[in-house]
This record gives structure tokens, sequence and C-alpha cells, in this order.
């Protein structure tokens, strides 16, 4: 039959044409959808069980720090054995490293509080000149103002110190938590994997077991590279600081150790309050030695130790590095921030191993013939 009179191509009695473009804009808008919600999903759940979560990844980063060493001592004593033998060593090593910034601080205590005394009054009078020209007293007067704030705030300030105890205890669980886990992952990771492999259907077991292998193998990278790294950026400070004569120089390299944990951006915040120490105890030509000491450390993070250490564990882009860590910490805080970036990076690892391995496809359910 032919077209109804008065009827032109295109009107409502005809079906439109999609644009094949928008076609695959829109199949690829509500697969994004899809997999933001059940991204938005997964950081709700952690979310809510933050202290777990927080305490399972701490278990992780013992297992792959230990790990090496608990198998080394594995040749010669029982796998049991070798573990509380390497969670001993670690404990030790970790309370002797606190002991040792505890005395540190307790002897230089007094003649840090004389320099910083001194060092106050200098930087007050380097401010009472050109170019800032402040008005004598000023930090006196800002003193006295933080001396009456604290005094009229009192019962509020020790309200959020009892509130502090609480977080310590919760701390403290989160620790006991991480090592109780570490115990078994270090003991039976290996069967414990294993085990959840064989409970998912069989087609899906390869797949898992690949993504497993590529993100433990990605975190145990990060996680050593890290620590190395961190390392190398608390030596080089804590030698800096020490031949400039900066006081508290070991605390404020341990410092710079556990900052180094948050990239691009707590090794620059470690530095600055190394910094400060420096312009109160020593002046600001020593200042100024620090910064450009934190300019130093920063390209010698940025262009040698990434590089040499942790090319093969994380390969991305320092912008996503940055929003991980924005992201992180907005999201949870300081923990964020540290966790941000493994597991954007494991994330990325596991899809990688995934997009080149992809499952089988499914047995077809028609018989032969048909």
């Amino acid at each position: 039959m032919g077209r109804p009179a008065g009827e032109r191509p295109g009107s409502a009695g005809e079906a439109t044409e999609v644009s094949p473009t928008l076609r695959v804009a829109a199949a690829y808008g509500w697969r994004l959808i899809i997999v933001g919600a059940a991204v938005y999903a997964i950081f709700a759940a952690l979310g809510r069980f933050q202290l777990v979560t927080l305490a399972v990844f701490l278990a992780m980063v013992l297992t792959a720090l230990l790990e090496p060493l608990v198998s080394l001592l594995n040749r010669w004593i029982p796998r049991s054995w070798a573990v509380a033998a390497g969670l001993l060593i670690g404990i030790v090593l970790l309370f002797g490293i606190l002991s040792l910034i505890g005395a540190n601080v307790a002897g230089e205590w007094q003649g840090l509080r004389r320099e910083f005394v001194g060092g106050v009054a200098r930087i007050e009078r380097w401010l009472e000149g050109p170019p800032f020209r402040l008005r004598a007293g000023t930090l006196s007067d800002v003193q006295e103002r933080v001396s009456r704030f604290v005094s009229s705030h009192r019962a509020s300030l020790i309200s959020k110190a009892l509130s502090g105890v609480s977080q310590l205890v919760e701390v403290l669980a989160v620790g006991a938590l991480a090592l109780f886990c570490s115990v078994f992952f270090l003991h039976s990771g290996d069967r414990m994997w294993t085990w959840f492999g064989s409970q998912l259907p069989r087609r899906g077991r390869r797949p898992v077991r690949l993504a497993g292998r590529a993100a433990w193998v990605t975190f145990t990278g990060y996680t050593r590279g890290i620590v190395v790294v961190a390392a190398s950026n608390a030596v080089l400070v804590g030698v800096g600081l020490f031949a400039l004569g900066v006081p508290l120089a070991v605390p404020l390299a341990v410092l710079e150790f556990f900052a180094a944990f948050i990239p691009l951006v707590g090794s620059p915040v470690a530095l600055a309050v190394a910094a400060v120490v420096a312009l109160a105890a020593k002046g600001p030509l020593v200042a100024a030695v620090v910064v450009l000491l934190i300019v130093v450390i920063g390209q010698i993070e940025g262009h040698v130790l990434h590089p040499l250490v942790m090319s093969r564990a994380v390969r991305m882009h320092p912008v996503v590095v940055a929003l991980s860590v924005v992201c992180g910490s907005v999201t949870a805080g300081v923990p964020g921030a540290v966790v941000a970036v493994p597991l954007v990076s494991v994330a990325w690892s596991v899809y990688g191993v995934l997009r080149a391995h992809p499952p089988p496809p499914a047995p077809s359910t028609t018989s032969p013939g048909r």
C-alpha cells in the first residue's frame, strides 16, 4: 500500500532511525552508570566497616613485609615457628624505633625549649624589619590570645581529649585485629585463597585465580617499594638535618618515613614541619637550606627512587595518583589517602589481567545438528 496522502517521509508514522553514535553512547552510558553504582556500593560498605577494613589492610601490609623473612626462616624451622619469630622481630623493631624517638625527644627537650624561645624572639625581630614591618609585640599578642582561648574553652578541650581515649581504644583494637589476621595470612594465606577459589563455579575459578595473583603481586610490590622509598627519604632527611644542627633530627626523620606513605603530599608536609623547627631553632638561613632540601629530596624521589623501585608495581600517571590521594582523603581522611593509591593500582592490574585473559565462552546448550 502507498503512503497516505499528506504524510511526508520522517513523520510520526515512520520509526525514526537512531544515530549509530547515539546508540554507542547510550550503551556505554548505562554500563558506566551500573559500574559507578557498584563502586559506590562497595565504598559505602567499606565505609560502614571502616575499622575492620583498615585492620585487614594493615594485616596485608604486615604480610607483604614479613613474608620474605618468614619464608627464609621456614627453611630451618617449621612454618608456625617462623611466623612467630617474624612477627616478634617486627614488633621488637617497631618498639625499638618508638623508644629511640622517646629517648631523643627527652634528651633534647630542655635545649629545644631554650632554642625555641630564642628562635621566636629572632623571628619577631626579623618580621619587624623590611619587608614585613610588623609592629612590635605582634607575636606576643597572638600568644596571649591563644592562651585566653585555651583557658576559655578548657571544658570543650578536655572533652575532646577524653574522646581521644576512645579513639585510642579503637586504634588498639585495629592493631590487635591486624596482628591476628596477619598470623593466619602468613601461616596459610595460600591455602585460604585456594579454598575460596574452590567455592566458586568451575568456569570462574581461573579468572579469580589470575586476578588474585596479579592483585597480590601488585600490592606486595607497592608495599615493599614504598617502604624502600620512605626509608631512603628518612635517611636523607635525617642526615641533612643532623648536618645542619637542627634539633629533633631523628623524630623528624621518622615523621618523614611515615609521611612518605601518602604520595605527593606527605613528604612535603613532613619537611615543612622540619623547616618550621629549623626556623625557630636556627634562624631563617638554616630554614631556607631545609626548604632547598625539600626540593632536592622531592626531585630524587620523583625521578630516581620511584622509577627504579616502584615502576614495576605501580604504572599510573601522576595525575591519577594525585586524584586518588585527594578522593581517598575526602572519603576517609588520612587512612583513605594511604589506602587510595594501592587500591587503584591493584584494581588497574586486575583489569589488565582479566582483559588479557578473558574467561572462556560458556558451553552451548543446543544439541548438535539443530
